[in-house]
């Protein structure tokens, strides 16, 4: 039997893939690899196997992704959070295009297109969306100065990262660090 690839809809950070390897364990289901977004199993799996895998999937608010579309636009998302939320250096934030493009293996031009089509909105704006998310939880811990933030998410400066914040979530920085009452979002929801 050959490997198989899983495409798997809102894994978006380290706990997820700790929960798809605990349903895989649990459904006796060898796997060779768990990153975001995906599972390759040892060997591939039959339908009776595939509906239990879904079903548990679906239980802990995961999906099958079997639209090579989806499965696209889904990469493209969790490229973007890999490189906004679990990233070693603020210089790939600058540069996402050739990160995608790299990542992915698609001119980026093609992904834009296709991420804007099936989205109604920009990879740009996912981007944005995904930084003042990031900003909110740094924020939120009071651990870095409004500066440190801008420089960690790659603003060019501390006021247009305000700026941005302010038309995003209709606060500034400084009034939602106040206001902890105000929301978060779960990234995969953005």
């Amino acid at each position: 039997m050959e490997q198989c690839r899983i495409n798997i809809k809102n894994m978006v950070c380290p706990r997820c893939i700790m929960a798809v390897k605990t349903i895989l364990e649990r459904l006796n289901l060898n796997y060779t690899e768990v990153e975001l977004g995906y599972v390759v199993l040892e060997n591939s799996i039959n339908a009776e196997e595939a509906l239990k895998l879904k079903m548990a999937l679906k239980e802990m608010g995961f999906e099958f992704l079997n639209d090579k579309k989806a499965q696209l636009i889904e990469q493209i998302k969790n490229e973007i959070i890999k490189v906004v939320h679990h990233r070693e250096s603020s210089e790939q934030i600058g540069n996402i295009t050739n990160h995608l493009s790299n990542a992915i293996g698609r001119s980026y031009s093609s992904l834009s297109k296709l991420f804007s089509e099936i989205e109604g909105t920009t990879i740009e704006k996912y981007l944005i969306l995904q930084k003042i998310e990031k900003a909110k939880e740094l924020l939120f811990y009071e651990e870095l100065s409004i500066s440190e933030i801008a420089y960690q998410l790659n603003y060019s400066s501390s006021q247009h990262f305000s700026k941005q914040f302010k038309s995003i979530t209709g606060l500034t920085p400084s009034e939602f660090s106040d206001n902890k009452k105000t929301g978060r979002n779960p990234i995969n929801e953005i």
